[in-house]
């Protein structure tokens, strides 16, 4: 195999996804995050779909750093919420609608990645109270992933846009009543998969990894990546 690729940046300061993405695609790559390069500028997460803001980012964080990039954009869809939180879910708790037990003051605002952990619980408790007079059946949802990698120059393979590879997955469940199991990170505690009778944050790296709409996502990329690293 032939490959002249030997950096890829995750476009994430989440040190769980870097782990998550890394160990799925396992070839002789270093992986980077956002957090290699301080000072870079942030890419806006505007578009209306994941979709959208994962092509966005992969495109804007390859131009800036002359990687390659690659991008997700994820989140929690609640049938009873009308898709929401959607593409909010990473920053759900600072919409305006009160949280139970949480005062506006404490909100996190600016520094989101500075205290990811307690935004989580903000998150998984907005969507708690909202749904708290909804009956088990009504409460369907999903986790979304779509994946983006870009390249900061046109190669073989890549649209106009320098698009190289966009994948999507998806993973079914339920919210559950009360949070439960300690793996994972943001809504995985709620989020209840009927068929393991386990929250995802109950479940193993690589029981997760194989079932997990990101890992739907990356197993639909590894086959494409490795193409591309092959021809370039």
């Amino acid at each position: 195999m032939v490959n002249n690729i030997k950096k890829i940046l995750v476009a994430t300061t989440n040190p769980g996804k870097l782990k998550e993405i890394s160990e799925m695609l396992d070839f002789d790559i270093t992986w980077l995050s956002l957090k290699d390069f301080p000072g870079i500028k942030e890419i806006e997460e505007d578009g209306k779909t994941f979709a959208e803001n994962a092509r966005k980012k992969a495109l804007g964080y390859a131009k800036q750093t002359n990687l390659w990039t690659l991008a997700d954009d994820s989140g929690l869809v609640i049938d009873a919420l009308g898709g929401a939180p959607g593409v909010t879910s990473a920053r759900f708790s600072l919409a305006p609608t009160p949280v139970v037990g949480v005062s506006p003051a404490n909100t996190l605002a600016g520094s989101q990645s500075k205290n990811r952990t307690l935004l989580d619980h903000k998150n998984m408790a907005k969507v708690l109270t909202l749904l708290k007079d909804v009956p088990k059946q009504k409460r369907t949802a999903r986790f979304v992933c779509c994946l983006c990698l870009a390249c900061p120059e046109p190669v073989e393979g890549a649209s106009p846009q320098k698009v190289l590879i966009e994948t999507e997955g998806k993973l079914q469940g339920i919210i559950a009543e009360n949070p439960a199991g300690s793996n994972g990170f943001g809504y995985d505690p709620i989020f209840f998969v009927p068929q393991l009778k386990k929250t995802v944050a109950q479940l193993q790296s690589a029981e997760k990894n194989n079932i997990s709409h990101r890992g739907q996502a990356i197993k639909k990329l590894k086959p494409l990546l490795q193409k591309l690293l092959e021809t370039n």
